[in-house]
């Protein structure tokens, strides 16, 4: 029996530059933190032939080419598991809110699986090979941000190539920067589930068009991510929720589903209640809004929750994905 524990993630900044139809032409940074809310894979070996997956659905196949589950399928493909494992995965967070749950099963599920096998990887290796699974093999509208942070933890840059080589650095951060930071972001569940393959094919989709003006959005986006680093990494934290604003207000202009009336008239009430800045995590549409403030929290708190928004309380979390048992 193998479980492995995988982190979910928060954006920071330069999110969406690590789309390829970004990076692939002016290359992406971006930065990100992992927090303390996972997904757990166990693998188990079977007695009998075949393969047993159950998530929000149970399959019983003969083979790897039979499972449905297109994450589940290619990794066994790529691991080359033939036969003979039974898989479990269950989360702290549902998915379709923008946390990178596709991200963290598919780098969590590699790890239990090679842990499986015996074999190691590295955490890049793991990251690597889950972003060739969704980007390559599903041609899901997907980048790398998710799988990167979910192996390898912790509060990170990570920089792109337009060929598509990525390399990441911890955050140069003091303790009590990190613990502000941690204390000062505020992450309220909408209750809106969405799906992040229409909003990220829109996105594409509007960074290609020549005729869109998208793409000079990213590249204001890349460089209020560049400046939030340096932010952060100088204790600034009251500019740092200035530029969450600023990304916020450039971000929602890249396509018209990444906001919403009802999305709009929260953050306008977050604003009024004491928060610096903000957005919706993720691919945009639903899901999680995160806020920064500073000062007045327990205001923003009740402002929040007379609109119907649950906060959901988070802490960073400084692993990567990791075996938790092996029997």
């Amino acid at each position: 029996m193998i479980i492995s524990r995988t982190p979910f993630r928060l954006p920071l900044g330069g999110g969406g530059t690590d789309l390829p139809s970004y990076y692939s032409r002016f290359g992406g940074f971006f930065i990100s933190a992992a927090i303390d809310k996972y997904m757990y894979i166990a693998a188990h070996k079977r007695f009998e032939r075949g393969f047993r997956i159950s998530y929000s659905q149970t399959e019983i196949v003969d083979d790897a080419q039979s499972v449905r589950h297109p994450l589940v399928r290619e990794a066994l493909k790529k691991v080359g598991i033939r036969e003979g494992v039974e898989i479990i995965s269950f989360a702290d967070v549902p998915a379709s809110t923008g946390l990178g749950s596709s991200g963290s099963f598919t780098v969590g599920l590699l790890t239990a699986l090679y842990t499986f096998l015996r074999q190691f990887k590295t955490p890049e290796e793991i990251a690597a090979e889950a972003c060739d699974i969704a980007i390559n093999k599903l041609k899901e509208p997907s980048g790398k941000q998710d799988e990167y942070v979910a192996s390898l933890g912790g509060l990170r840059a990570y920089t792109i190539q337009t060929s598509g080589e990525i390399s990441s650095e911890e955050l140069k951060l003091s303790e009590n920067t990190v613990a502000e930071l941690q204390n000062s972001l505020l992450l309220f569940y909408t209750r809106i589930t969405r799906n992040s393959r229409e909003v990220l094919s829109k996105q594409q989709d509007q960074i290609k068009s020549p005729d869109s003006s998208s793409a000079e959005k990213m590249h204001e986006i890349k460089r209020i991510g560049m400046e939030s680093k340096k932010a952060l990494e100088e204790g600034n934290l009251e500019r740092f929720g200035e530029l969450m604003h600023e990304h916020w207000v450039v971000k929602r202009g890249v396509t018209d589903n990444m906001s919403s009336n009802e999305i709009d008239r929260w953050y306008e009430v977050a604003r009024e209640n004491g928060a610096a800045g903000g957005k919706i995590i993720g691919a945009g549409g639903g899901g999680f809004l995160l806020l920064y403030c500073s000062n007045g929290r327990h205001r923003l708190r009740s402002a929040l929750a007379k609109e119907g928004l649950a906060e959901y309380r988070v802490r960073f979390a400084f692993e990567g994905s990791k075996v938790v048992y092996n029997e």
